[in-house]
């Protein structure tokens, strides 16, 4: 039984998202924040354009994870979460190598099917959901040989590798795959190949049928896992109201997650305006127990 008190849980992991729509000097000190109050995990969007916030400055993912990790010495750091909509599983590779090198071992890589508008700005034709997830997970097996084996060479729908090099050895055993996805399918791939399991749960205005929806997906995922060990992130900013509107709402779903069996929570960094409008003071509040 894990050990809580009022919605805390020794055992849980915390981790907050800040999002990539602010230029880096004035991100850099909220990553350092992060890490100083106590999360264990700090993550930040992959989107060419975000529909929530389409008309936002926006900056690159991977970039600024590598100067997240610049900045800071333990928090892990995370893709919340990378698709195949703009990238290769081969090129791909090569910039996780390079990450998990420079954060020494520090990425969390969660990986997703992938949403609009990012499908559509390469020009490429438009894919049915059953096909996006068919990518995903190409996408994944592939970026998983390419970070384990040298010399790789596929043939797949979706993507090709031809003596794809991987010089220095594995790197795979140094990054976990997330997957995410709230799908039976998905969740059943994330229980066979993933590290771990990510999910935002199904959209409803009713906070039961929220949680009965990602228990039964959590209860899928660990049965398909069959005993492996495996870590589960549960978005708290979909579930119906946000977790930061008082301590009390926060240590609430927090509580409910444990009981699921969650191994993680998210949350994202408030911000002034919707989306994920909230008071920082909260999160301080939140915080000031992790330590």
């Amino acid at each position: 039984m894990r050990e809580t008190h009022p919605g805390y849980c020794r055992d849980m992991r915390y981790g907050i998202c800040i999002l990539p729509d602010m230029p880096w000097a004035t991100a850099r000190p909220l990553w350092r924040r992060a890490e100083e109050m106590g999360f264990h995990h700090a993550w930040t969007y992959d989107h060419l354009v975000w529909g929530g916030l389409p008309d936002a400055r926006w900056f690159s993912c991977l970039p600024t994870l590598t100067a997240a990790a610049a900045v800071t010495d333990r928090i892990k750091l995370g893709t919340y979460v990378m698709s195949p909509n703009f990238r290769h599983p081969v090129s791909t590779s090569r910039d996780v190598q390079t990450l998990v090198d420079i954060s020494d071992g520090r990425l969390l890589l969660g990986l997703g099917a992938g949403g609009t508008p990012d499908d559509r700005l390469l020009g490429q034709p438009s894919l049915t959901p059953k096909q996006k997830v068919d990518r995903l997970q190409e996408f994944t097996l592939l970026l998983d040989r390419t970070l384990r084996a040298d010399h790789v060479d596929a043939d797949g729908e979706y993507f090709t590798a031809r003596d794809m090099r991987l010089v220095g050895g594995d790197v795979r055993s140094r990054v976990p795959l997330l997957m995410a996805g709230n799908g039976p399918r998905s969740v059943r791939f994330a229980g066979r190949h993933g590290d771990g399991w990510i999910t935002t749960g199904a959209s409803t205005d009713s906070l039961d049928d929220w949680f009965a929806g990602v228990a039964a997906n959590h209860d899928l995922f660990l049965d398909t896992a069959a005993g492996r060990s495996v870590d589960s992130y549960l978005s708290l900013d979909f579930a119906p109201g946000s977790p930061l509107e008082s301590v009390g709402r926060f240590d609430d779903l927090v509580g409910r997650a444990a009981a699921v069996g969650f191994t993680d929570v998210i949350v994202h960094w408030p911000r002034a305006d919707d989306p994920y409008r909230g008071d920082v003071a909260v999160l301080e509040e939140v915080a000031a127990r992790l330590a």
